[in-house]
């Protein structure tokens, strides 16, 4: 049996938007900093700096609630353009040392750095040299994990957080997990640790110790795949692109919003935002999704899929509002859209064999000719973006308002 080999890099940015946040702005250095939306209405932290985490400040929480943990937390409004710049910039360097990179969110990516000894030496010499890159080239600290697997090395990039760097060796693996509570293992929620917990399973070691059969009679593949966790089996492997399969936008308000033009103009500025992020893939959707929440939290959700493809906002907004005036006239706390049936735009469009169908009637003009012209206007728009920035060109029926801004504090950019 081969010895498994210690080629698997797990790089983790840490607290990313609020350490970009600081590094662009010195006074904060030092200071409980957060990113998200305000206290005073339904924002939410999407990332803490590590003073405020010791407050005991966390993502996904809401913003008065953590004022309430620390008065004096900054919190800064989200900037999804400049954080998304800086981590297509890390992406470079990880893509520069081998070209097995999965990236898991725009602030960790694993990497399979096999085969590139000769050029940059072994797992653990690339791990140090990419932490050097990443502080040298954007004043950021990553902490990096070095294993045999994509467990061991997410598992091992979190252990000696922040600024950290922690190898997993294969011969160590088991002595490494074995007391670790069993919440370690990726796939083990709440309600999984509980049930093991009933069972008197509460560490890695103790999982590990049970009987395979015995653990899947009662977790079923599940079980299989956390068994197999608990003694460092790990046989996924980094798989450079993964199949992106839908993309969405949402937002909830600070007072329930009930004007259906309002209500309008935020569709209209969601799906130009999704239109752009397709294009940017070099994606098209087939198929709309809006999300309505009411007041009372109830949601409903209205789907409908197009004869053809398009990652043209416009085309978007069309099969969105036609969706919002299914959705009762009520109120909305939250209002979002989503696009999906994701195709490569390289990938030819058949359209209707006998003509057009019921749900997309022929336009005035001819409908290719004018689906071709929307999509080349649309490309030369996205090229004045990529010159002058995200803001530069705005539909007019949205200029002169703010950006939207979610419950999270981003801002959608136009």
């Amino acid at each position: 049996m081969s010895v498994p080999r210690l080629s698997i890099l797990h790089v983790d940015m840490d607290a990313f938007y609020a350490s970009i946040e600081v590094r662009d702005d010195p006074s904060l250095v030092g200071k409980p900093v957060a990113v998200g939306g305000p206290a005073d209405g339904r924002g939410v932290i999407s990332a803490a700096s590590y003073p405020a985490r010791a407050f005991g400040v966390r993502s996904a929480m809401p913003t008065a609630q953590a004022r309430a943990l620390c008065p004096a937390l900054i919190v800064v409004p989200a900037n999804l353009e400049k954080y998304t710049a800086v981590s297509r910039e890390i992406m470079e360097i990880f893509r520069s040392f081998t070209p097995l990179v999965e990236p898991l969110s725009l602030d960790e990516a694993f990497l399979d750095v096999a085969g590139c000894e000769l050029l940059f030496g072994d797992a653990v010499e690339i791990g140090r040299a990419i932490k050097r890159e990443i502080l040298r080239r954007t004043g950021l600290v990553a902490s990096v994990g070095v294993a045999s697997s994509k467990f061991l090395a997410k598992l091992a990039s979190d252990m000696d957080k922040p600024d950290g760097f922690r190898v997993i060796r294969p011969e160590e693996a088991l002595d490494v997990l074995r007391p670790l509570p069993v919440s370690k293992i990726f796939g083990v929620g709440e309600r999984t640790a509980k049930r093991l917990e009933a069972l008197g399973v509460r560490t890695i070691g103790e999982l590990a110790a049970q009987p395979r059969d015995a653990v899947m009679s009662r977790f079923g593949a599940t079980g299989a795949w956390i068994h197999d966790l608990a003694h460092g089996i790990d046989a996924r492997r980094v798989t450079p692109r993964r199949e992106e399969k839908s993309y969405s936008l949402e937002r909830t308000f600070p007072k329930d919003l009930a004007q259906r033009d309002e209500l309008r103009l935020r569709l209209f500025e969601f799906c130009e935002e999704l239109g752009w992020r397709l294009r940017e893939r070099g994606l098209r959707a087939r198929t709309v999704t809006l999300k309505a929440r009411f007041g009372d939290f109830k949601t409903v959700t209205r789907t409908k899929s197009m004869p053809l493809s398009t990652n043209v906002g416009v085309r978007l907004y069309g099969v969105a509002r036609e969706l919002l005036e299914r959705v009762p006239s009520q109120p909305l706390r939250l209002l979002g859209v989503g696009v999906s049936g994701l195709e490569d735009v390289r990938t030819p469009r058949q359209g209707a064999l006998f003509g057009e169908t019921n749900e997309a009637p022929r336009e005035p003009e001819d409908d290719g000719a004018r689906r071709d012209r929307l999509e080349r206007i649309a490309a030369g728009l996205d090229r004045l973006r990529a010159k002058y920035g995200a803001g530069t060109v705005t539909p007019g029926s949205l200029v002169g308002r703010a950006q939207t801004v979610g419950r999270d504090g981003t801002r959608a950019p136009h």
